[in-house]
């Protein structure tokens, strides 16, 4: 079941993963059988271990970004999430919609975003 509070821990977790890079902070925001969807018509990143892979190949150096997030919806399945991570040369929206399980780790998560224009 989602709830706010275990959007808010996850998105907390997730940003602890995005700082750290440490596969394990990685590998413990989703279930096993989790699909990553790096954008909404990819091919999923399947399984923690896929996921790990592919987010260390695309990682952030640690202290690059900032990040805010407010929930835009959150029912008994779904979360959905509006964010802004800013880098030193620019700035994108996101868009995230998650589905947690009852541990409250992901299941699956997409991500849609977009570059600011100059």
């Amino acid at each position: 079941m989602t709830s706010l509070d275990a959007v808010t821990a996850w998105v907390d977790s997730y940003r602890k993963a995005w700082e750290s890079n440490d596969p394990d902070d990685i590998r413990d925001l989703f279930a096993d059988d989790a699909a990553y969807f790096t954008e909404p018509y990819a091919k999923p990143w399947v399984g923690r271990e896929a996921i790990v892979v592919g987010w260390l190949d695309r990682q952030d150096e640690p202290g690059t970004t900032a990040f805010t997030w407010h929930p835009l919806i959150v029912t008994d399945d779904l979360a959905v999430i509006e964010a802004s991570t800013t880098y030193p040369d620019r700035v994108y929206r996101n868009m995230w919609v998650l589905r947690l399980d009852h541990t409250g780790q992901a299941r699956q998560f997409t991500e849609w975003w977009m570059q600011e224009p100059d």
